[in-house]
């Protein structure tokens, strides 16, 4: 068996829980609260964490690390988290490289600046015009320095450079350069971006790149404590050298297929028509515009570009553009009309919406003709281009940039991050031909339409047609469970070409080589059967639902109210030959506690302090320090505070507290610094016990009706062939096709939900002698309830109907979720939720103006190893 990468040995410790999933609050609390944690970045951080902290065998200094994470996963704010978490651990000095300088200029730009629309760390406020980190109760900033001699010691000190100059800079003497000293008397973090340029393997190359290779290794070398951590999409992990080099480095890898799979990124679809190019451009803007026009119905800000792409030179993309402006100068409704011809199904959505929303020919391109004016339209093809366009070209998401098509023909195709890129056009017909393998032009259009893929974010406004909300899902896609959904076409990128079989095979297969588009998914029609569409109930029945609504702070009025618990914060004191030196620094408004080494604590003494006999002033200085105690903040937690000195004395708040001091505790009253620091640390405590047990959002208690008929629809569902759900089951279809209580054609699911199935038909007698009216309805994304206490989504996986034969008119709403042993634990809060139900709703009935009634039951899980268990808590739940 082949040795394992370091990133394989983990796998094992996280699946096992081995590895702490804690981001610190130096991380989390400073990145910009834009940028929400997605599961696989917190993992990348944790990894990190994990190996910096501990010992393995292959951990040998200095600590050099490779992050194989997918375009568009957030590689660039790892590197900002990290950066935070090296501060805390003593690092000042950092060096980030690249290949490419328009890289570097918009690293800056996210690093440095705060009115950016893509800065990564936390704003004063929210604020566009400073910075606020704020690491162990010290602000700190971020500046950017030539080289580490002279540098601030209490600012993290960034030196922005590429590769190429910082191999000149080292090997060519120059003032202010940096230095191998520098790199020898500090120790600095060196961020590799883009780092398989490093390790280009090509013979014509290899001297150059060598050069470039030993020239970071050098200066990583210089100190022990020197750390090297590489970030690259494209690492080889097929070649022999590098397997060899990077075993012991690669620390996380979440690569292309694992990005998509997890639906992080838009769904590619290949166009390609028998048009001609003018007509292909004009085919591509009416899907764009379609596409906004759709956004604008649910109030989706949306300005979707395009991209023109040219095959070699800069002459034939300045002549696509000319040829553009003159489409556009001519467009009318004549030429509309001839698109309308396509046979594309995209295309026929398009101009379905056109009319159902009365859009004219004649309207169209009059909203073409403005939407694409000259004004609005970029070449970025030279470099004098890229650098005078440079900030209109990274900030195509603003609300106040209005491009709408970009020229190009190679400059974008690395380190260009766009998140609203929908169409890419190629405007030219000739292939690469006569090639044993993929031709470098199609392997580079595969790179280009991989950058385009990102995935625009976004949140659906509440729609009475569809209830459930997708608020918490704003980072991925949302509808490969119903991929006819309108909104469905801005989740994905469409590249537009002409109809050649041989370059649209070679096109498709480099897109699945390079993991941007999956040859292994399958399609399946979930269908409403016939029969149950002529019910009275499924054209009048009602389904109970809630919603997540902002949190109501207003029964919050005190600490206990919140989950702060109301115990002593033990305070160490040193003592022996140790002690605390305390530098204060009005001006900075920071604290720097350094505690040394060798001393000891007494465990006999011990000092119960109330904060209330702590002095005011000193309180009063910790809270300043600390920007999480600003009177607006605490005013939003405790909306029944009246003031910064109520907070401080009240017995609801600090006022109730106590710190216990341990150690020398004989001079505590003259010793005010131990005290400040004391006061610093409690209120910190206090802060991580509020932002962990507190959330924005609770799940409303107030459930409202919406008609069977508008919220369970027909769906087509999209799985990778290799998943269990999407397997065709003819038995399960066959036995569920004379059920008259089940109202679809089958379910794609897990064993474990046809199990369920099974077992409520062998009960289906028994329920029958008190209830009619009986329909088990499957739940595939059709529509979620909201847990009360944080309104996370919950899509149970069926809801049961039965009307109690007694005449009384009662139908009973059940939440049902199978699930097997194994998951049982991880879900425990779904269950929760459920009992929670039960016991709010299982004694009221909600009455209608037609005099029919519903009651809301949650059942505990469904397990087929448990299945008596299940039928007694659906027996008593009805009971």
């Amino acid at each position: 068996m082949p040795e394992q990468f370091l990133y394989e040995e983990l796998n094992s410790l996280w699946r096992w829980n081995a590895i702490s999933k804690e981001v610190p609050d130096s991380v989390k609390l400073n990145l910009n609260p834009r940028y929400e944690l997605r599961g696989y970045q917190i993992e990348a951080f944790a990894r990190f964490f994990h190996c910096y902290k501990n010992d393995y065998p292959s951990k040998v200094p200095p600590l050099h690390f490779l992050f194989n994470m997918a375009t568009g996963s957030g590689k660039t704010l790892i590197m900002a988290g990290l950066i935070l978490y090296l501060y805390e651990q003593g690092y000042r000095n950092f060096l980030f490289f690249v290949n490419s300088t328009n890289i570097i200029e918009k690293t800056k730009d996210n690093f440095l600046n705060p009115a950016s629309i893509k800065y990564l760390f936390n704003s004063f406020g929210g604020a566009q015009d400073r910075q606020e980190i704020t690491i162990g109760n010290r602000r700190v900033r971020v500046s950017p320095v030539e080289n580490f001699e002279g540098v601030n010691q209490n600012e993290i000190n960034i030196c922005f450079t590429t590769i190429q100059k910082l191999h000149s800079d080292l090997t060519t003497e120059k003032e202010n350069a940096i230095t191998y000293e520098d790199f020898r008397k500090h120790k600095v973090a060196l961020i590799a971006d883009e780092s398989h340029h490093m390790n280009v393997q090509t013979k014509s190359e290899m001297e150059l790149f060598e050069s470039w290779e030993n020239t970071v290794q050098k200066i990583f070398e210089q100190s022990q404590e020197n750390l090297l951590l590489e970030f690259t999409a494209t690492h080889d992990f097929a070649h022999p050298a590098m397997v060899s080099k990077y075993r012991n480095k690669v620390i996380f890898r979440y690569d292309l297929p694992e990005f998509r799979n997890d639906r992080f990124s838009k769904d590619v679809t290949l166009v390609y028509s028998d048009f001609d190019l003018d007509e292909r451009i004009l085919q591509a803007l009416i899907l764009s515009q379609y596409k906004q026009e759709v956004a604008a119905k649910y109030r989706i800000n949306l300005k979707p570009v395009l991209l023109f792409k040219a095959q070699k030179t800069i002459a034939q993309s300045q002549e696509n553009k000319a040829n553009f402006h003159k489409i556009i100068e001519r467009l009318g409704a004549k030429d509309i009309a001839k698109i309308r011809k396509s046979d594309i199904p995209i295309v026929q959505r398009a101009f379905r919406f056109f009319e159902e929303n009365k859009i004219s020919d004649e309207q169209l391109a009059e909203r073409l003709k403005k939407e694409f004016h000259e004004d609005f339209c970029l070449s970025v093809n030279d470099e004098p281009e890229k650098e005078k366009y440079q900030v209109l070209v990274n900030t195509l998401e603003d609300r106040n940039n209005r491009v709408r098509a970009i020229f190009a023909v190679q400059k974008l195709n690395e380190g260009w991050d766009v998140l609203n890129l929908f169409d890419i056009v190629r405007c030219y017909e000739p292939r690469d031909t006569g090639r044993a393998k993929l031709g470098t032009t199609t392997l580079s259009e595969a790179q280009l339409i991989g950058r385009g893929a990102r995935y625009f974010p976004f949140v659906l406004p509440d729609n009475p047609d569809r209830p459930f909300d997708y608020a918490q899902d704003r980072f991925r896609r949302k509808f490969d469970g119903d991929l006819e959904y309108e909104l469905r076409v801005i989740e994905e990128l469409h590249y537009h070409s002409i109809n050649d079989s041989r370059y649209i095979a070679e096109i498709r297969q480099a897109l699945v080589e390079q993991g941007i588009m999956d040859e292994n998914e399958v399609t399946k029609e979930l269908k409403l059967k016939e029969s149950f569409k002529k019910t009275h109930f499924y054209k009048y029945g009602l389904i109970y639902t809630n919603k997540p609504i902002e949190k109501d702070f207003q029964r919050v009025k005190s600490f206990a109210d919140l989950g702060v618990k109301k115990k002593n914060y033990v305070h160490v004191i040193a003592t022996g030959h140790g002690g605390a030196s305390l530098a204060l620094s009005r001006a900075e408004g920071t604290v720097l506690a350094e505690k040394r080494q060798g001393g000891f604590v007494s465990e006999e003494n011990r000092k119960d302090v109330s904060v209330k006999q702590i002095e005011r002033n000193i309180i009063q200085s910790a809270i300043a320090r600390n920007p999480f105690y600003t009177f607006a903040s605490l005013k939003h937690f405790f909306p029944h505070l009246d003031s910064v000195s109520e907070f401080i004395a009240s017995e609801n708040y600090l006022g109730g507290l106590e710190i216990t001091f341990q150690g020398n505790v004989y001079r505590l009253e003259e010793n005010k610094i131990e005290k400040l620091i004391a006061m610093l640390e409690l209120l910190g405590e206090i802060e991580t016990e509020i932002r962990q047990q507190n959330t924005e959002y609770e799940g409303s208690r107030d459930f409202h009706h919406s008609r069977i008929h508008e919220v369970f629809t027909d769906k087509l569902l999209k799985f990778a062939k290799d998943n269990e759900r999407g397997k065709d089951d003819s038995q399960f279809e066959y036995f569920v096709s004379a059920k008259d209580w089940f109202a679809f054609n089958t379910i794609y699911g897990t064993s474990e939900e046809k199990a369920f199935v099974r077992m409520l038909d062998r009960h289906m007698e028994k329920l029958k002698e008190n209830y009619e009216s009986i329909y088990l309805l499957r739940n595939e994304g059709h529509f979620a309830i909201h847990n009360f206490s944080d309104g996370r989504a919950f899509q149970s996986d069926f809801v049961l109907f039965l009307r109690e034969k007694s005449g009384k008119e009662l139908t009973y709403q059940l939440f049902i979720e199978p699930k097997g042993a194994y998951l049982k634990e991880h879900d425990r809060w779904k269950e929760a939720f459920l009992k929670e139900i039960k016991e709010e709703f299982g004694n009221k009935i909600l009455k209608l103006e037609d005099k029919s009634k519903y009651r809301l039951v949650g059942v505990p899980f469904y397990n087929n190893e448990d299945e008596n268990v299940f039928r007694e808590n659906l027996e008593s739940a009805l009971n």
